[in-house]
């Protein structure tokens, strides 16, 4: 995934901020530039260091969800699936949604299966956002949100979320509502900044969409990776199923994110407008990881509560040795992401210091600031995200490595 570097100058002043459609995809130069992200793999792998950058396991998921794709393959499920997914899976998906959740979507109607969650979000703004709309989104953001809006040819519009809780202020919130405000995109539990909504502040945001006529495009991949919290799907809010796409996929629930099997889920009418799109973005993909994921979803109870607890635990390891390196550690409610501020170090620009850490200390991070637009960027300037989804060996040698960053400075 690639960061949308939005470089317009914001027309509007805090608490929120508006850009129109600008260089979204192009570097300051106006060329296509490389990505924060090739950029600190590329130092990692020159320097040998623990990429703990992008938002990869290292680890496969379930055997038998992996066992299940080779079978299929076996079995000649190698060609097209349906453009809405394969029956199976959708009707998977749909007593995923029940099970977890008491809501009960039409897997005829009212569930299609995309190429991974970032497909589903691409099909749904392009359904739903166009030209003279806004979209409001918090941000820090997931770093394709700006770039799709960009091509919708909306309006990115962002409400701040701060440190140490990222929550959002409720009055910035309602402030930056407007008769505009076609879509609100969210993400819960939110990637990059790891928190997790309450009921109370997902409920405001589905009151204010209400008001203003807003339909809710939910991501919720990290659905089942909370610690200590629990999840609340916006769909099951009062006011919010008749306007809620709800996405998730199976990437970071199942450590599989090279299949690329996600999924949404919403009223028919809202859904439809997502299918007319989809048919002309990769119509279908992955049939025969389609049906392993369907029995993945089946999987038990106790197996979504283990990769949970674990993946707590890994959290807490990194997290130890990012405290040792003197950072501000800001725990995360879910996600497999953290978030440091850099400035107890002195330092203030989190960009520089991503660029020195790989030879500084051997391990890779990413600045926040890039999922931010400009002022965001400024006010996000000293934070740095570490992603902790990898082996227990691999996040105990980077806390001991971080562990040396002061001495190293």
């Amino acid at each position: 995934m690639h960061p949308a570097q939005e470089l317009s100058t914001p027309l509007a002043p805090a608490p929120w901020q508006r850009t129109a459609l600008g260089a979204n995809l192009l570097s300051p130069g106006g060329s296509l530039g490389v990505t924060i992200f090739e950029e600190m793999t590329t130092l990692a792998v020159q320097t040998g260091a623990i990429n703990l950058g992008q938002g990869f396991p290292d680890e496969d998921g379930p055997a038998e969800i992996r066992e299940a794709a080779r079978a299929a393959i076996a079995a000649g499920a190698n060609q097209y699936a349906p453009g809405k997914g394969i029956l199976e899976l959708r009707e998977a998906v749909a007593a995923h949604q029940e099970r977890f959740y008491g809501l009960a979507p039409d897997p005829a109607s009212e569930v299609i299966i995309t190429t991974g969650a970032t497909e589903g979000i691409a099909a749904a703004l392009l359904a739903h956002a166009r030209p003279g709309d806004e979209v409001l989104t918090f941000e820090p953001f997931y770093d394709s949100y700006g770039a799709i809006i960009g091509l919708s040819g909306a309006t990115h519009v962002t409400v701040p979320l701060t440190a140490p809780d990222f929550m959002p202020d409720l009055d910035a919130l309602e402030a930056a509502f407007t008769a505009q405000t076609r879509v609100v995109l969210l993400n819960n539990p939110h990637n990059p900044t790891g928190a997790v909504f309450p009921p109370a502040v997902l409920q405001r945001v589905v009151d204010l969409a209400a008001k203003y006529g807003s339909i809710i495009i939910s991501d919720e991949v990290y659905e089942h990776l909370t610690f200590g919290v629990a999840h609340t799907p916006v769909a099951s809010l009062p006011g919010a199923g008749e306007r809620t796409i709800t996405i998730s996929s199976a990437g970071k629930t199942f450590s599989l994110t090279g299949w690329k099997v996600g999924w949404l889920s919403g009223p028919e009418d809202l859904v439809a407008a997502v299918r007319t799109v989809k048919q002309f973005l990769t119509y279908s993909s992955g049939t025969p990881f389609q049906s392993a994921i369907a029995k993945g979803l089946a999987l038990p109870d106790a197996f979504y509560e283990g990769i949970a607890a674990a993946l707590e635990q890994k959290r807490d390891i990194l997290s130890q040795g990012l405290r040792a390196a003197g950072f501000d550690v800001f725990t995360p409610q879910g996600t497999y992401f953290v978030n440091v501020d850099t400035s107890p170090l002195g330092i203030t620009d989190a960009l520089d210091l991503a660029r020195r850490l790989p030879a500084l200390v051997g391990v890779a991070a990413i600045p926040v600031p890039v999922f931010c637009h400009e002022e965001g960027a400024q006010r996000t300037r000293s934070l740095l995200r570490f992603a902790f989804c990898k082996k227990d060996d691999v996040l105990e040698e980077a806390a001991v490595r971080l562990a040396t960053l002061r001495g190293r400075l």
